[in-house]
C-alpha cells in the first residue's frame, strides 16, 4: 500500500489507529522489553481528545502559536554558530571569503571568531534572531494549520499539491510580518571588526538612514545623453551643464530614499525562495510521517494512544520525528538555496560597496560574474549541516509542544 493510498483513507490529522497500537501495542512492546518510554510519558501526560478539534477556536490558535514559537527558538539556538558562519560565507565577507568551499574552512572560521570575540562572537546577532524567530515560527506553524484546514477539508483533498500550497502560503504569511527583523539579524551577524560592533538600536538607525547612490554608469550615460542633446541643439556649454545637473538631480530624486523600505532589502527573492522552501518542508515532513505511520511499521515508529477511540494522528517516536524533520530540511534547502544566496547579498547591500540597492536580477548577475554557477551554491554544505538539525528540532519541539498543550 502506498503512502498516498494510506492518507486517502483518513485525513493527515485524524488517522485511525493501527491494530498494533493502543493497549495491544503497549502489551507487545512490554513483551519485547521496551517498557514505557519518555515519548509515551509525554503522550500520556495530556489526555488525547477523542472528538475533532476546532482549529478556528482561540484556544487552538494561541496554543499552536506558542508551540510554533518555542519550536523556532529552540531550533535556532541549536545552530546559531553555524548560522553566523554561513551568513559570512553567503554574503562574501572579505575577512572570511578565503575560508569558503571546505569543511576545514568552516572549522577555521569558527575558531577565528571564537579567538577574536569569544563564545559571544559565535552567537552574534542571536538576540535579534530570537526576537524575529518567535513570531516568525509562531505565525508559520499557526498559518499552516489554519490554511491547511481550509485547503484540505477532507481525506479526498489530502494531496501533495495541496500540502505544498498550504506550506508555501504559510511561509509567505510569516515572512511578510517578520522580514525587517531578519534584515537586522543578518547585518549584526555580518559585522566582524571589533571596532565596528554595533548595538541593535544603532544597526536599526544605520539601516534606516542609508541612502542608495546612483551608479556611476547611469550618470555617465546621462552625461553623454545631455552632451549629444546639447550638440544637436547648439546649446551653450552652461546650458548643457545645467541640463546635466538637472538630470542627475532627477535621477537622485527617483531613487528609493532612506526609510522603512531599507528594512525590506532582498524581500523579492525571499518571497520566491519561501514558495519552495516552506512548501517543500511541510510536504516532505508530512509525507515521510505517512510512511512511518504505515500499519506495517507503526508499532515501532509511533507512540501508542492512551485513548483507544481517539481519531487523532498518532505522534511519532523521537528518532522518527527527528528523521522526518531532517529529511524535510535536506530537500527544502536544496530546492531553495540559490534564492537564499541572492537574498543574503541583497540584505547586506548597504554594508558593502557603494550602498547601491541592487535588484534581484542585478544581484544574480553580479554573483554569476564573480564566481559563476558555483557562486549560487556557496555555503551549501554548511547549509545542510545547519538546516537538517534545525528543521528536525523545530518539528520535534512543535509536535511535542502540541501534545503538552493538548492540541
Amino acid at each position: 500500500m502506498s503512502p498516498t493510498a494510506t492518507h486517502n483513507a483518513a485525513p493527515s490529522s485524524y488517522a485511525p489507529q493501527s491494530p498494533e497500537t493502543g493497549s495491544q501495542g503497549r502489551g507487545r512492546q512490554m513483551e519485547m522489553g521496551l517498557g514505557t518510554t519518555d515519548d509515551e510519558a509525554v503522550a500520556s501526560s495530556k489526555p488525547v481528545q477523542s472528538k475533532k478539534l476546532d482549529k478556528q477556536s482561540l484556544a487552538y490558535v494561541w496554543r499552536t502559536g506558542l508551540a510554533g514559537g518555542l519550536a523556532g527558538c529552540a531550533a535556532k539556538s541549536v545552530v546559531a554558530p553555524l548560522d553566523r558562519v554561513k551568513i559570512l560565507f553567503q554574503a562574501s565577507n572579505p575577512q572570511f571569503a578565503k575560508y569558503t568551499g571546505s569543511w576545514f574552512g568552516v572549522v577555521t572560521a569558527m575558531r577565528d571568531i571564537n579567538q577574536q570575540d569569544g563564545l559571544r562572537g559565535l552567537f552574534r546577532g542571536h538576540s535579534a534572531t530570537l526576537l524575529r524567530i518567535f513570531p516568525y515560527a509562531a505565525i508559520r506553524f499557526l498559518a499552516y494549520e489554519q490554511i491547511r484546514s481550509v485547503i484540505i477539508k477532507n481525506s479526498s483533498q489530502e494531496t501533495p499539491l495541496r500540502r505544498l500550497l498550504s506550506g508555501s502560503l504559510a511561509g509567505i504569511t510569516s515572512v511578510f510580518f517578520t522580514y525587517p527583523l531578519e534584515v537586522i539579524r543578518v547585518r549584526l551577524a555580518f559585522e566582524t571588526l571589533r571596532d565596528a560592533r554595533s548595538s541593535l538600536s544603532s544597526i536599526c538607525k544605520q539601516i534606516y538612514h542609508e541612502h542608495p547612490s546612483v551608479p556611476a554608469h547611469h550618470l555617465s550615460a546621462s552625461a553623454a545623453a545631455v552632451a549629444n542633446s546639447s550638440a544637436d541643439a547648439s546649446l551653450p556649454i552652461r546650458a548643457a551643464a545645467s541640463a546635466f545637473s538637472s538630470t542627475a538631480s532627477t535621477m537622485q530624486a527617483v531613487q528609493p530614499r532612506a526609510g522603512l523600505i531599507n528594512f525590506y532589502r532582498g524581500f523579492s527573492p525571499t518571497l520566491w525562495g519561501m514558495l519552495p522552501y516552506a512548501g517543500v518542508s511541510f510536504l516532505t515532513h508530512d509525507t515521510v510521517g505517512d510512511w512511518f505511520r504505515l500499519p506495517s511499521v507503526a508499532q515501532y515508529t509511533t507512540i501508542p494512544s492512551t485513548s483507544p477511540e481517539s481519531k487523532q494522528r498518532l505522534p511519532l517516536r523521537t528518532p522518527f520525528e527527528l528523521l522526518s524533520g531532517a529529511l524535510a530540511g535536506l530537500v527544502s534547502q536544496t530546492v531553495s538555496y540559490p534564492l537564499e544566496v541572492i537574498r543574503r547579498r541583497m540584505q547586506v547591500g548597504g554594508a558593502v560597496g557603494d550602498g547601491h540597492r541592487l535588484g534581484m536580477g542585478e544581484t544574480a548577475r553580479r554573483i554569476w560574474t564573480e564566481k559563476g554557477a558555483r557562486g549560487f551554491w556557496v555555503g551549501l554544505t554548511i547549509g545542510y549541516v545547519k538546516v537538517m538539525p534545525m528543521v528536525a528540532v523545530s518539528f520535534w519541539v512543535y509536535e511535542r509542544g502540541k501534545l503538552a498543550l493538548g492540541v
